[in-house]
């Protein structure tokens, strides 16, 4: 039996949906809010995620973002309310293999997921997840990375700040941002705990740790990481 995780708040439209697909033979696990998302995504196999986006507490969007920090192969839909294009780009690039707007009708859902389910079921070689810049490489899938001192292996939580700073680019992460994301919202670290990780990237990464060119600090803001 093929396995959902239904996100939303709205609880007719959460149970409307869920009594939909367990008549279409799936099973159907819901989170009404995006901490108790981000609780069943890290602890169970889903085959795909319909998640909302307006959310209590954690948007959907940050819900996503998150989830695709260590798990890029589960497809994800968005089915929400937003329907400016500024939205749908948004939700694709956190990681999203669709967006659906409401109001919609269960049956398009319906084809939507099959459609995504069909797609990743045909792809059963999983393709190395690699990252280059300058002259180092990151497989994010195995955490093995090769940089100033040859080849080693990124612990988890470097492995998902290295992808949360890589796949923003360009953009400056602030320290709260990188928080949330890579440590969950229940227990923090200090913020110097995120100082240090980055002293270890460029010691592993930059040609000359004391003048980074990759890992770029902003004062009184976070970090940014460019090419």
């Amino acid at each position: 039996m093929l396995r959902i995780l239904l996100v939303e708040d709205e609880e007719n439209i959460r149970e409307t949906v869920k009594l939909n697909f367990e008549m279409e033979n799936f099973e159907v696990v819901t989170a009404e809010d995006g901490r108790r998302a981000l609780k069943h995504a890290g602890e169970q196999h889903f085959d795909v995620m319909i998640v909302d986006v307006m959310l209590p507490e954690i948007s959907g969007f940050q819900v996503v973002e998150q989830i695709r920090l260590t798990n890029r192969d589960t497809p994800i839909i968005f089915l929400t309310a937003k329907d400016q294009a500024q939205d749908r780009i948004q939700g694709l690039k956190k990681g999203a293999d669709d967006y659906l707007t409401k109001p919609f009708v269960f049956e398009e859902l319906l084809l939507r997921v099959n459609r995504l389910i069909e797609r990743t079921s045909k792809s059963p070689e999983v393709q190395p997840d690699l990252f280059r810049f300058g002259s180092n490489q990151v497989n994010f899938a195995t955490y093995e990375a090769r940089g100033n001192q040859g080849t080693f292996t990124l612990t988890k939580k470097e492995a998902m700040l290295l992808k949360l700073l890589t796949e923003r680019r360009g953009e400056v992460v602030s320290r709260q941002q990188i928080l949330q994301s890579v440590w969950g919202y229940d227990v923090y670290p200090s913020t110097r705990t995120i100082d240090n990780f980055i002293l270890s990237f460029r010691k592993y990464f930059e040609q000359d740790p004391k003048n980074p060119a990759h890992f770029l600090s902003v004062r009184g803001v976070g970090y940014k990481f460019v090419e």
